[in-house]
This record gives structure tokens, C-alpha cells and sequence, in this order.
């Protein structure tokens, strides 16, 4: 498993012996959930790989993905200056969160007196974390939720509705517009037709129930030969 840390007779468990513990996306470090583990669930998190927690109100243990499927393949467990919170670094498949969404952090706390749109409607803001790469991820978690639990009138929704073959000639068209932009030498339109294509590749890949993250291994994958096959 290639993790970090040992159970450890110094980690701080609360009286109830439970610890706090944050899994975070190995690969772009996205915070995907917050849980608890107790000295069982850690050992078992260790010797197994797989991610284990303490639920608090079934009062039992639990197993990452028992039932969803998505589990968590645990590369490293740290423990923070207090000994009293874990942080593990995972390889989460498909969404952390029970909603569908790839993270439980997906919803914007607002001011009371202002207007805060509802869940991952929200827009994101361009000078965020989320400017970078990892708004792939955080994208690709509202797109599962709109598969998941289609709202009346959205746009994504009406993708999947009309099947694969029309997010396949949304992919066509969006690829099109990205080859005139270029042939046209427009930077800033070719940056606004790449969006729209990636927008619609990541809606084919919900289809596929395939994560952003699998396309990134097997370009590692082919980065770390000694010949990539596209070099």
C-alpha cells in the first residue's frame, strides 16, 4: 500500500475512541470526505488497503464502498502536530460523497444576506483553487449528479437523456468548433471552444462511468515508459 505511518500508540483517539480522518484525492489533492475511524478501522485501513471508517450513528464499522462500489484504495495515512486527526491520501473510484458528487465538499457557505445558489449550481470563481486542474474533478462531480438526479431543465440531464449518440455529436461538434478556432488563429476563442470540449468529453466519460483520474494514470502511464508512445 505504500503507506506513511503505523497505528501508533501516540495518536489522540477522543473518549469515545474515535479520530477524525480526511481522505484526500492522492492524484490532485482534492479534500473528498470527512469521517472517523477507531483503532479497528485504522489496522484494517493499514493491513487492507482499503479505506475503513467507524459510523457513528450505526455505531459499527464500515468499509468504503461496501456497498456503492466506490472504494477507496488507500496509498498513505499521516497524522497531523496534535496526533489527533488522519489524513489520508487515496485513489477514490467514481464519488466520495453519497449524493453522486466526487467530493462531500461541493456546496458554497454564503453571508446570510446573500443570495447562494443551491448545490453544485453554483458558479465557480475563476481566481479559486478550482482555476486550476482540480475543476476538472469538481466538474466532473456535478456532472454525476446531474446523471444521478436529473433536474428539470438542465442542460446535462438532457445529454444523457438523448443517449450516448447525442453526447457523442456534441463531442463532434465541440471538436469542430475547436479546429476552426485554431485554423482561425483565435487564442482567445480556441480557449472558449476547448472548454466547451472538454465540458462534453467529461459528460462522455459519466457515461462511461469512467473518472478524469483514469485518463491521467494512462497518460503517467505512458509518461513514465522510457518511450511514451506519443513522444
Amino acid at each position: 500500500m505504500g503507506v506513511t505511518t503505523r497505528v501508533s500508540e501516540g495518536l489522540r483517539f477522543d473518549a469515545h475512541g474515535l479520530i477524525p480522518a480526511i481522505a484526500q484525492d492522492a492524484e490532485n489533492g482534492q479534500v473528498l470526505m470527512h469521517a472517523y475511524m477507531n483503532a479497528q478501522a485504522l489496522r484494517l485501513t493499514l493491513e487492507t488497503g482499503l479505506a475503513h471508517y467507524y459510523s457513528r450513528s450505526r455505531q459499527r464499522l464500515w468499509r468504503k464502498g461496501e456497498e456503492s462500489g466506490h472504494v477507496q484504495r488507500v496509498r498513505a495515512v499521516l497524522y497531523d502536530c496534535d496526533e489527533d486527526t488522519l489524513l489520508l491520501k487515496v485513489d477514490q473510484a467514481v464519488a466520495a460523497c453519497h449524493t453522486g458528487n466526487r467530493s462531500c465538499f461541493f456546496r458554497e457557505l454564503h453571508d446570510a444576506g446573500e443570495a447562494a445558489p443551491e448545490g453544485p449550481d453554483r458558479r465557480f470563481d475563476p481566481g479559486s483553487v478550482y482555476s486550476g486542474l482540480a475543476i476538472l474533478a469538481e466538474l466532473y462531480g456535478v456532472i454525476l449528479d446531474r446523471k444521478a438526479r436529473p433536474p428539470e431543465g438542465s442542460y446535462v440531464a438532457s445529454l444523457f437523456a438523448g443517449g450516448r449518440d447525442r453526447i457523442l455529436k456534441k463531442v463532434l461538434e465541440e471538436s469542430a468548433e475547436v479546429l476552426m478556432a485554431s485554423k482561425g488563429a483565435d487564442r482567445r476563442q480556441l480557449i472558449y471552444e476547448m472548454a466547451d470540449l472538454w465540458f462534453h468529453t467529461l459528460v462522455l466519460l459519466a457515461n462511461h462511468d469512467i473518472r478524469p483520474e483514469e485518463i491521467t494514470q494512462e497518460l503517467g502511464r505512458r509518461f513514465g515508459k522510457r518511450k511514451p508512445d506519443y513522444a
